[in-house]
């Protein structure tokens, strides 16, 4: 799985590099919907950007399989569990000390998809809003 995820990120690189491929949205496009508290937005179809994809329609069979163990691995390991993790470790601060105001301060692709540490917090029953850019805390 190493040596086939390595192989798939070279050739993306290479895609990239050429003008063969081109990623589907940019940082700019990132910071504007993050800006607009519209993170569920279309461009951010897949799950996550922090996650590379490697499914790809083009691939053998044999290979498309490698390539869902590898994105659904990623997934859990780098997103879904790490947003549990740091859900938690906010829980516990606000349970510990009540009376403290707190401010953290989060990647966005933490915020982006499914399962992602606002839908962690919400499941714990904290109320989330967005506090759009340039407004007053």
């Amino acid at each position: 799985q190493v040596v086939f995820a390595l192989n798939q990120t070279l050739l993306q690189q290479e895609s990239l590099r050429a003008g063969s491929f081109q990623i589907p949205y940019t940082t700019e496009d990132l910071i504007k919907h993050y800006n607009c508290g519209d993170l569920s937005s279309i461009i951010f179809n897949h799950d996550t950007s922090q996650v590379p994809n490697f499914i790809n329609a083009t691939l053998p069979a044999h290979e498309r399989i490698i390539a869902q163990e590898i994105d659904s691995y990623f997934r859990q390991e780098l997103i879904y569990k790490r947003n549990e993790r740091m859900g938690r470790r906010v829980k516990d601060l606000l349970e510990e000390y009540p009376d403290k105001s707190f401010f953290f301060a989060f990647g966005a692709g933490h915020f982006v998809g499914n399962n992602t540490l606002i839908d962690v917090l919400r499941k714990e029953g904290y109320d989330v809003e967005h506090t759009p850019a340039g407004q007053a805390i």
